[in-house]
Parts: C-alpha cells; structure tokens; sequence
C-alpha cells in the first residue's frame, strides 16, 4: 500500500502542477471474489438508501471497515452504545412517520369529502344515510343479499386519483366472500343490489380502511368499486339438488 501511494506521488510531481489528477480507475470485477464483494456492496447501499435516507457515508463505510477488521479496538462505538443510537433513531423516525400519516390523513379526509360533495349533485348518483354513495350502471333481476350471505362478485377499485389499486377483472376470476367480512361500504353496498346487477360504489373513509389504510391504500381514503353481483350464496343450488 505504501508502495503504491509512493508510486501516486511520484507520478503527480512528474506530471506537473498544471496538469489535472487522473480519475482513480474502478476496482477490477474480473475474479468470483470480486464480483461478489461489488455485488454484495451495491445490495447492501441500495437496501441501506431505502432503510436508511440519512445515511453518513464516511461514518458508514468507517464502520464497514472497522466491523471487517475485526479488531476491536480500532471501534469507535460499544455495542451498548450502538443499541441506544439505533433506539433513538427509531423514535425519531417513528415520530416524523406518524407525523406525515397524519397529515396525509387530512389531506386524503379533505380530498375525499369535497370529491363526495360534488359527486352527490351528479345525475344517477343516490346517498344513502351513512354517506355510502352509488350509482346504477346495469340493473338486476335476481335476489338481494343479506348481510349473512356470501356472493360471487367482480370488481375493480379505484382511488381519487383514478390508480385502480385492485381488481377481479384483470386476474380473470371472480371473487367468493361472506358480506359481513368486508368494509361495511361493501357490506351496505352489495345489499343494494340484486343479483345481476352491477353498481359503482363510492365509499368514504368511514365506510372504508378508514385512517390505518390498507396495503396500497393510505389513510382516510375515499374509494371508488365498480361491482357486479354474479352470484349469491354460490352453489347453493347445486348442494340442495344433490341432498
């Protein structure tokens, strides 16, 4: 190393002041060993960029370096005080989280009772008491559901923003549940409808994943379904034709 470093300076004074540093060249990948030790780097900085928004990079790779030597004494850091270092950056991170959920809640509460007050003027769209909205795309001519029914559906949801976020459609297979396991929207929605029907249901907050949210669904979202009812209690028919 120090061979190498002498070699540097040798080669800047030669080539004279006014002549600019050559850029270091990147580490060879010819050998198993070499690709493995960049692949595993490149891994572990994007998984830490993801983790870890303020990451030191000079205190990081110190630690990388310190950590691989296995010496420690060259350690800056006990255990102990790494533990405390950790605990208090994933308070402070709880905090700013909890904080942004917050007021995206509002923002999403705020967006979706003005979009419910302007669709509720449109033709064709009808409010029933809790707030649930519909609007009648394709009438029915079976049985209404009850809240203990299970029903074949399709559907399509949609956010504010027009992102459909899931649907039966695109996987191509209708989807079997009992009413009362769902989002009371869904619950109060599909009672409305007779088999054979098809609605759009705009279902606030309350009705919906309310300020937790749902996987790709924030807080306090309002939400947009496009149900058809295939089908109540399937194959019931079928079991009381076979007893």
């Amino acid at each position: 190393m120090k061979k190498t470093l002498l070699a540097l300076a040798v080669t800047g004074l030669v080539a004279g002041c006014s002549t600019p540093p050559e850029t270091p060249t990147d580490p060879a990948l010819d050998s198993t060993d070499q690709k493995v030790s960049y692949g595993m780097g490149l891994v572990l900085g994007e998984r830490m960029g993801n983790d870890l928004p303020d990451l030191q990079m000079d205190q990081f790779l110190q630690g990388i370096q310190h950590g691989h030597a296995g010496d420690e004494d060259t350690t800056r850091m006990s255990r102990e005080e790494i533990q405390q270092a950790l605990m208090e950056y994933q308070k402070t991170l709880q905090q700013k989280q909890g904080k942004e959920m917050e007021e995206l809640a509002q923002k999403n509460q705020e967006a979706g009772e003005a979009f419910l007050s302007e669709n509720a003027e449109r033709d064709g769209v009808q409010t029933t008491e809790s707030g649930l909205q519909y609007e009648v795309l394709q009438e029915g001519s079976g049985e209404q559901p009850a809240a203990t029914d299970t029903v074949e559906v399709h559907y399509t949801g949609e956010l504010l923003s027009g992102e459909v976020f899931d649907s039966s459609r695109e996987r191509g297979e209708p989807v079997t549940f009992g009413l009362n396991q769902v989002i009371p929207g869904w619950t109060e929605g599909l009672q409305l409808m007779s088999e054979g029907a098809r609605y759009k249901l705009y279902i606030p907050s309350d009705l919906a994943y309310g300020p937790g949210g749902n996987r790709a669904i924030g807080p306090n979202e309002t939400l947009i379904f496009d149900v058809e009812l295939l089908a109540i209690n399937p194959g019931a028919g079928d079991d009381a034709a076979a007893e």
